[in-house]
């Protein structure tokens, strides 16, 4: 049996019945890692010494009968944003390059809780700013279905890594799409929770307001499955929702039979690849076929949502990264004449291109004689767009739209173009402005056989229903039996 193609709920299941270890899959997983990871490139540290003795201690504990968590021993990789207790986070920085924190992310105790076992921090664009994964201070991301592509980004590396079978499931973070973006790149699984569901402890911050954990996984199944280990209310998280929440897998299998659904014109435009427009209208036939009532419908402030939130998320960066000053940690410039000449050297040193790009943009934002001009306006856009969501909500369960324009692209393909980089990320932002969930998930390939992404969507705290017309997708199309020859 081939333990890394199995699913999380597949090796839950084999390792209940204890027909497999979970030192089994662990060796498994870090062979993978050893045959492959040279050509991937999708971890920046890896902890497979650490993770074979977690996974020895798991199965001590199961072989006793003691009580285990809904993952114990399935085999995982962190985004490297997140922190994690004596284990490097670098955020793919130089500015964090040997940062171990004291302190782990509430979401690292959560899986830990649940018997997680850790092989290592993934790679990503520097403090999550980018679309390519080009942006890693350490090496860049491949595409396992075409080493010659991007990943996507910024959570290039979490994507990759389930697309690779380097983990069964992996955690990134979700600004602006930088969750769904890979997923639709790497053909796998990827969900931006409801703001506010998912602890935001620990993660490092990029901009606060837009910032959401979530998964990364090989199918519907297995996202409800870390879903319900992950989300929850934190005494320790500002933003966190104090609420009772539902158990993602119970209402998984249900009928979506007169579910409602809804195409927003604006997401299907000339700007979208004709073969991802295909793909997606064929998943709105299927939901159709399988009882759902499909209509079109307007969302006309579409367009303003990648200039509001390059200006949000580019001031809300420039007051988070405002810490990184060379006196209190991190990277420290080693020559330097006075204490504003160390800011200056730490920082231009510290910091990458696209880094800098973002924080010149923001901190002119919020300048004096522009803030009005730029942020307070671009705030004001952003209620208008969540209240256009909102607006739609009240007729329709789900909007369904591709999850980027085009497929994946070739490395160094966009690197010198921001403007175009920026533009991927044009069907996934206006999720993150809103605050609601959203997935993406394949539907198909293009001519070049790399991965299409659908994105569903929904309403504040109605996760289960995303879930459930995903999942009855997924057990219903029908795709090419192919997978990233690697």
């Amino acid at each position: 049996m081939d333990l890394i193609k199995m699913t999380a709920h597949e090796l839950k299941d084999k390792l209940e019945s204890k027909e497999i270890s979970s030192v089994d899959i662990t060796k498994s997983y870090i062979d993978r890692i050893d045959k492959v990871e040279s050509s991937v490139n999708a971890y920046i540290t890896l902890t497979t010494t650490q993770a074979l003795a977690r996974a020895e201690e798991i199965d001590d504990k199961r072989a006793k009968g003691e009580t285990l968590g809904s993952l114990a021993g399935i085999t995982i990789g962190i985004k490297d944003n997140m922190c994690t207790k004596g284990i490097k986070t670098t955020c793919a920085s130089k500015m964090l390059e040997d940062f171990v924190p004291p302190y782990n992310a509430t979401v690292i105790d959560k899986l830990n809780n649940e018997g997680a076992v850790l092989l290592g921090k993934l790679n990503m664009d520097e403090f999550a700013m980018g679309s390519s994964n080009e942006n890693s201070y350490f090496h860049k991301t491949m595409n396992p279905w075409d080493l010659t592509r991007v990943p996507g980004g910024s959570s290039g590396g979490s994507a990759a890594a389930v697309a690779a079978n380097e983990a069964v499931f992996t955690l990134g973070s979700d600004t602006g799409g930088s969750i769904r973006q890979p997923a639709h790149y790497c053909g796998v699984v990827g969900m931006k929770p409801t703001y506010g569901t998912v602890s935001r402890y620990g993660l490092v911050a990029f901009a606060s307001s837009l910032d959401q954990i979530g998964p990364l996984t090989k199918d519907v199944e297995d996202m409800a499955l870390v879903l319900n280990a992950i989300t929850g209310y934190d005494k320790l998280d500002s933003s966190s929702y104090n609420k009772k929440y539902e158990d993602f897998s119970e209402n998984l299998k249900k009928d979506i039979k007169g579910k409602k659904v809804a195409l927003p014109k604006e997401y299907f435009s000339d700007g979208i690849q004709p073969e991802i427009k295909e793909k997606v209208i064929d998943v709105a036939k299927k939901l159709e076929e399988l009882g759902a009532i499909v209509e079109e419908v307007s969302m006309n402030m579409t367009d303003l949502a990648l200039p509001a939130y390059y200006l949000i998320s580019s001031a809300e960066a420039s007051s988070n990264l405002a810490r990184y000053d060379g006196v209190k940690y991190g990277y420290r410039a080693k020559n330097y004449d006075n204490l504003v000449d160390l800011y200056k050297q730490t920082r231009d040193e510290g910091f990458g291109k696209e880094v800098k790009r973002r924080i010149m943009l923001g901190t002119y934002a919020l300048s004096s004689g522009y803030y009005d001009a730029y942020y307070k306006k671009a705030q004001q856009v952003r209620t208008l767009i969540k209240n256009e969501f909102d607006k739609v909500f009240e007729k329709y369960d789900i909007i369904l739209t591709p999850t980027g324009p085009s497929t994946a692209f070739k490395i160094g393909e966009k690197i010198n173009n921001p403007i175009e980089m920026y533009m991927n990320d044009i069907c996934t932002v206006p999720i993150n402005i809103a605050g609601v969930p959203a997935l993406s998930m394949n539907c198909g390939f293009d001519s070049n056989n790399m991965p299409i992404g659908v994105q569903f969507i929904s309403k504040a705290f109605n996760e289960s229903t995303i879930l459930q017309m995903a999942y009855a997708y997924e057990q219903n199309r029908d795709l090419p039996n192919i997978t990233p020859q690697i």
